[in-house]
């Protein structure tokens, strides 16, 4: 069965909502035949990206950048699973109270290395999740997992 893994780093009442949206829609009854595996990105591991078949991240922005948390999982994954994974489809979000430029550079750069392809652009969120960012995030979790089921 393919797998769709949920990287995440959800330290706030609103990256959690946004975690919750993508899994929501990763998870939706109409698309079948997929396992959503919730890994938190401090306990993610080698074998876990390798047995994924794509990827969702979720991140705050901390000082400009990802969390230590996703950098570190990162750092943990990258090389091993820099050849293996290549072609792999992803989507990210990132939350911040009022930048999230460096974060979502970050990503795009890394999973660019990875060359993990986005399946839509890092979606970014600032402040409070509005109903469009959760409707938006439910659509990513949904097209990620219909793509993985394909």
């Amino acid at each position: 069965m393919p797998q769709l893994l949920v990287i995440h780093h959800t330290t706030s009442p609103a990256t959690e909502e946004l975690f919750d949206a993508l899994v929501r829609g990763a998870s939706t009854p109409e698309i079948e035949g997929v396992e959503v595996a919730r890994v938190p990105a401090l306990s993610v591991g080698v074998p876990d990206v390798l047995g994924a078949d794509g990827y969702l991240l979720v991140t705050p922005a901390n000082l400009g950048y990802i969390s230590g948390a996703l950098k570190h999982a990162f750092d943990l994954v990258y090389y091993p699973a820099r050849d293996a994974t290549r072609g792999r489809p992803y989507g990210a979000v990132v939350h911040g109270n009022n930048d999230t430029t460096g974060a979502v550079r970050a990503i795009e750069t890394i999973t660019t290395g990875l060359g993990w392809v986005p399946v839509a652009p890092v979606r970014s969120v600032i402040g409070a999740p509005t109903k469009a960012d959760l409707e938006a995030l439910w659509e990513l979790g949904a097209t990620l997992a219909a793509t993985v089921a394909s």
